[in-house]
């Protein structure tokens, strides 16, 4: 989440008033995340007692035309009990509006925090969310390819450039050239299939103690390899010290999680040292584009590129493969 767009009091007031959520009474911009502007916004309430909710105004990455995709896979996952935001639609029943030719949604909000030192417990919790995910989206109607995918991981290569990687730390450059050419010859594409978060970090997640609250920011939702979002969350979730640390605690504790709900086959669980080498290279790499290219001057907190590089360091080490074991 982040604020590149700035929307005054008076406008913001009017389109608050778009929705059946009662009269504006405060928006707060939230300095987090890189791809939208979003606000946290209070109102009187439908009914007089206050209500919260987040206004996200789409900015970069998200096309217009995959918005129907995302916020109803929302609404889907919340009329089956997953911890997750319902899309606000508003009085003329449209999922999303239009302000200076880009998207705004008003989506629900949910209590909890995100956890920057998480317990094996609540990582346990995390893979049980996401394998209820998987398993609640089967009857998902909505298609949607994966825009983060092998294509696009070479094109944020060339974006970037050697050089641009190198000035981030010559070992980016390096890991870059080393390992994408083999993740492109070697990825996988006869595993199970689902719609797929792909992007669960802690910051994408609520907790109240050891209780999953809310899975918020789909907006990288795709269908894909199932295995391939249990390696993106895996890799989210169980290192520390900006991937200095493997935490295999967290490891354990959040595969048990996950196979709680949802089995993992023998091909899957054999293909996650790969996956998860993938997951690591396409943060390092989409971190790397928006490290080089954030504008100046917009209310956002870059992540370090070199902490998914970290990752993908451990998880191309054969040595480490036991991990998924």
């Amino acid at each position: 989440m982040a604020v590149y767009t700035q929307i005054g009091a008076e406008a913001m007031a009017e389109l608050v008033a778009q929705y059946d959520v009662g009269e504006l009474v405060s928006a707060k911009g939230i300095a987090e995340g890189v791809s939208n502007s979003n606000w946290l916004i209070e109102t009187t309430g439908a009914d007089g007692n206050g209500s919260r909710f987040i206004l996200t105004m789409y900015e970069l990455r998200i096309e217009i035309a995959d918005l129907p995709y995302f916020l109803s896979l929302l609404d889907h996952l919340a009329a089956r009990d997953c911890p997750v935001p319902r899309t606000i639609h508003d009085r003329d029943g449209r999922l999303f509006r239009l302000r200076d030719g880009k998207a705004i949604a008003l989506i629900e909000y949910l209590p909890g925090v995100s956890v920057s030192q998480p317990t094996a417990g609540q990582a346990r919790a995390v893979g049980e969310a996401l394998a209820r995910m998987h398993l609640a989206v089967e009857d998902f109607p909505g298609e949607r390819a994966n825009a983060m995918g092998v294509a696009e991981w070479r094109r944020l290569a060339e974006a970037c450039g050697s050089e641009g990687l190198g000035s981030i730390d010559p070992v980016l450059a390096d890991l870059v050239a080393r390992e994408l050419p083999l993740l492109a010859a070697q990825w996988p594409a006869d595993l199970p299939r689902s719609v797929i978060h792909a992007d669960l970090f802690p910051d994408n997640v609520l907790m109240r103690g050891q209780r999953v609250t809310g899975l918020i920011d789909f907006y990288f939702a795709c269908n894909d390899l199932t295995a391939y979002d249990v390696a993106v969350t895996h890799a989210a979730w169980c290192f520390a010290e900006e991937g200095r640390r493997f935490r295999p605690d967290l490891s354990a504790a959040l595969l048990a999680g996950y196979e709680a709900l949802r089995q993992l086959s023998a091909r899957e669980r054999e293909a996650l040292p790969l996956l998860a080498r993938g997951a690591a290279l396409r943060f390092a790499l989409s971190r790397a584009y928006d490290w080089l290219n954030t504008p100046p001057g917009a209310l956002v907190t870059r992540k370090d590129p070199m902490a998914p590089a970290r990752q993908l360091q451990f998880y191309s080490d054969p040595a480490n493969a036991a991990v998924f074991a």
